[in-house]
């Protein structure tokens, strides 16, 4: 077994920064991104088309230099398309094989997008090889390079025949357009975005696949936990169960290596409270989203009151510049002179609101002048029709 890089954590560190420097508003989605690929699990993208999923992927396969794999399923989609076509000459011999170069079996990074509409052929072939790490053609059984499997929906799934592959799936994670104080930064980026895909400029990768893979052989010596965090975590699962959010004893067994896999992430030895915010994204359906974040937000914020200089950079997602510039835009929208509807009117209040609740996840000491400030303009808004005054 080939010794890791000491340097690895911080490279990923640096893959995880440049992501975020040109996918706005994913920091979390993209810690639990990396988070999966260095336990080794696989994650789920839930939210409507257009909110990045497939180029994020995409990109982060390009930064560890991986064999990637994509596809859009449908229940039309035939195996041959996924795991490679038949080949004819090993037919004609009578041997039943599959060619898989460059198809699903020999990808490290795999992307499957609309990945619960698939048909039973497809979802059956699946689940032993997210599972197992094996692919079985013609009796021969093929052992696989996966890192990690990604899929996206636009829904959860409500067929139960559809349980046991959302199962493989250890995060759900939420992908949706961003917040309207994000709008001016997204169109920055996303034209700095079309400007490197119309040059095909070269992304020079952070770290390989292979680090990676030889990382998951070495992960069970990053299985080392305390008793006080196994003793928090247990207290976290059965208060998650008692709201009647269901966790198998197979996926309590699992989200270890999750937690080791965050807390390798930050460089750390082992884990601790920090890395439970990782059970906010086991959810079932979405309503649960809500629950999970109530249980779990509160232990966060005390360990962070204990450690204060552990809480994450972005951890928030919130830029205080850019979310001060947006309320001066509202306020000009407002203070205008220009007659709004009552659509433009609740757009700009709807912002507003917005620009609040992301004020409220901030620890900046500059925050609580902002909210303020937002207030101000709320309750102006309110208390008259005429902005004018505002």
């Amino acid at each position: 077994m080939a010794a890791l890089p000491h340097d690895l954590p911080s490279r990923l560190s640096i893959l995880s920064r440049t992501l975020e420097s040109r996918f706005l508003g994913k920091e979390e989605p993209i810690r639990l991104l990396l988070i999966a690929v260095i336990a080794g699990e696989h994650a789920v993208l839930i939210g409507p088309p257009g909110t990045a999923k497939s180029a994020l992927i995409r990109m982060f396969s390009k930064l560890i230099q991986a064999s990637y794999f994509e596809y859009l399923l449908t229940r039309f989609t035939e195996p041959n398309e996924i795991f490679g076509p038949v080949d004819i000459v090993a037919f004609r011999e009578g041997r039943y094989q599959r060619r898989t170069e460059g198809m699903l079996p020999e990808a490290e990074v795999v992307f499957l997008d609309e990945v619960f509409k698939s048909n039973s052929a497809i979802l059956n072939a699946l689940l032993s090889l997210l599972n197992e790490r094996r692919f079985t053609s013609g009796g021969q059984v093929m052992k696989t390079p996966l890192l990690s499997c990604f899929g996206a929906s636009n829904e959860v799934p409500t067929d139960e025949n559809l349980t046991a592959i959302y199962d493989r799936f250890l995060l759900r994670i939420r992908s949706d357009n961003l917040d309207a104080y994000h709008f001016q930064d997204l169109l920055q980026r996303g034209l700095q975005q079309e400007i490197h895909m119309a040059t095909d400029a070269v992304i020079p990768p952070v770290a390989s696949a292979r680090e990676i893979a030889e990382l998951h052989r070495s992960f069970g010596q990053r299985m080392r936990f305390s008793e006080e965090f196994f003793s928090q975590y247990k207290g976290l699962v059965f208060q998650i169960r008692a709201e009647g959010v269901t966790v198998s004893d197979r996926r309590v067994v699992k989200l270890l290596k999750l937690f080791a896999a965050s807390a390798y992430l930050d460089g750390r030895v082992q884990p601790d409270a920090s890395d439970f915010f990782v059970l906010k994204h086991i959810w079932n359906n979405e309503d649960q989203a809500a629950i999970l974040e109530s249980i779990v937000t509160p232990v966060l914020e005390a360990h962070y009151r204990e450690h204060p200089n552990a809480r994450r950079v972005g951890a928030s997602g919130v830029g205080l510049e850019a979310l001060a510039g947006e309320i001066d835009r509202v306020r000009q929208v407002l203070t205008g002179g220009t007659g709004l509807s009552d659509v433009q009117l609740f757009s700009q209040l709807k912002a507003l609101n917005e620009i609040k609740a992301a004020l409220g996840t901030s620890t900046d000491p500059r925050a609580p002048e902002l909210v303020h400030r937002v207030d101000q303009l709320l309750e102006a808004a309110f208390r008259s029709g005429r902005f004018a005054q505002l």
